[in-house]
């Protein structure tokens, strides 16, 4: 009986229905952030620079507030929580394609923030409670794949409504995908029965305090941080660059969709191959990969130096290097989170005071709140140095000139080259932390 249990896929329909909210939200989310750059230059008429400020704090929010979004869902309730986050979600995206001033987009985004960070307490509290230990690993394996098909679905539908009917038309795509959700969470969610209070704010505030104060601890989140600031220009400067320098009728958003396809296929396999090894190597390893993969992001200009405008793959597939070398390079980004994110979340864990364990977790994606104020803001400047926004050239142009202010556009990616040399150094450091002390506590 106990071993039908374990082999068993059956969960309860609630399971199943969260599942399917979470498919739609984040369908809607990452077709939304993944033009959101472009959204906010394009339509709102941000500069680089603004655009990556207002996007970096918008991305930081949503991973800093969620631990406090779950206290607050605690107390009043999965099914209200879920209406009230879908619905703050439906009015965001809605107004965001029709309300295009300044000051209406930042307030919209604020709604949007505190919207979506109510999302993943829960939609995961929800799968949390609808299994059991012996079922439990699968319910979250399929809620991983479900967050994976969710978010592909939505980076692939979008380019033909950007380039169909318009930019701004995304955002109603989006807001679709949220009230279909809102509409399951009104008729068809049956709240979840609650066995505890879970915490008050100022417990979350007091945990988040003991997180800063584990030095150790925030250092491993900033070193990683300086991996996922390459992972976000996946967001932040990847979607501009590539149109940017390839034309209008680019699909940056299925770009893109080479990382969650890399980390779907290899990240079972990894993790089980790194299972002996201790956290940080297999971390080391991911983050020796990271400079490859903006440097390989770098090449598209060599690459295009030696070919004759498109390159034939096997004979049957014809791209342009550009293209090529994006993909190349999200590629390699997906093969190294496979070696990073699952052991720096284990790590993390494990740094949990007894009985903390889910308190600590909430704060689990720190590394994200730092790594998007600082790759965002980065690129913004980066962008309005190398890879400027047409609009802002000077009227007249001959063609020559204007392919002029793009020819270093390519340096952006040495940036992140160093950031990730950096941050790989800094981790072998960090992994000889101690050895090195006793050395300097020796000699002195």
């Amino acid at each position: 009986m106990e071993n039908t249990q374990q082999t068993s896929w059956k969960f309860p329909s609630r399971f199943w229905i969260a599942n399917a909210m979470e498919l739609m939200e984040r369908a809607a989310y990452y077709g939304f952030f993944i033009v959101l750059t472009l959204y906010l230059t394009d339509v709102v008429g941000f500069n680089d620079i603004e655009t990556g400020l207002i996007a970096g704090f918008f991305y930081g929010g949503i991973y800093l507030l969620p631990p406090f979004s779950g206290a607050i869902v605690d107390k009043i309730g999965f099914k209200k929580g879920l209406i009230i986050a879908f619905g703050l979600l439906t009015v965001g995206y809605f107004f965001l394609g029709i309300l295009t001033t300044k000051l209406t987009v930042i307030i919209l985004l604020v709604i949007l923030m505190f919207g979506a960070s109510m999302i993943k307490p829960l939609i995961t509290g929800t799968v949390a409670k609808t299994t059991t230990q012996a079922n439990r690993a699968r319910g979250f394996s399929l809620f991983y794949w479900v967050v994976n098909i969710g978010a592909f679905g939505g980076k692939t539908v979008v380019p033909y409504i950007r380039q169909g009917i318009g930019l701004e038309q995304v955002n109603f795509f989006s807001a679709g995908m949220a009230f279909l959700a809102l509409l399951f969470a009104i008729f068809v969610f049956k709240d979840v029965e609650e066995d505890s209070k879970g915490k008050s704010l100022q417990e979350v505030w007091a945990g988040l305090v003991r997180i800063f104060s584990n030095g150790k601890l925030i250092a491993l989140t900033l070193i990683v941080a300086g991996f996922w600031i390459i992972q976000g220009q996946l967001y932040a400067t990847m979607p501009k660059y590539v149109i940017r320098l390839q034309g209008v009728e680019a699909k940056p958003e299925w770009l893109a969709n080479v990382n969650p396809l890399v980390v779907v296929i290899f990240v079972v396999l990894i993790t089980q191959l790194m299972r002996k090894r201790k956290a940080v190597n297999s971390m080391f390893i991911g983050m020796l990969i990271m400079p490859l993969s903006a440097l390989a992001m770098s090449l598209s200009n060599v690459v295009e130096g030696g070919a004759n405008g498109t390159i034939m793959l096997f004979g049957i597939f014809e791209m342009y290097p550009l293209t090529l070398m994006m993909i190349i390079g999200i590629g390699l980004q997906g093969l190294a989170e496979c070696f990073i994110s699952p052991r720096f979340l284990e790590y993390f864990s494990l740094q949990a005071p007894k009985g903390e364990e889910g308190l600590y977790m909430g704060f689990s994606h720190l590394h994200s709140f730092f790594s998007a104020i600082a790759g965002f803001i980065m690129s913004g400047f980066l962008l309005d140095a190398y890879c400027p926004d047409p609009s802002t050239l000077p009227l007249g142009l001959t063609e020559a000139e204007r392919l002029s202010y793009y020819a270093n556009a390519h340096y952006i990616w040495y940036y992140f080259v160093g950031i990730g040399l950096l941050a790989a150094i800094a981790l072998l450091i960090f992994k000889y932390w101690d050895k090195i002390k006793g050395i300097f506590k020796k000699q002195v």
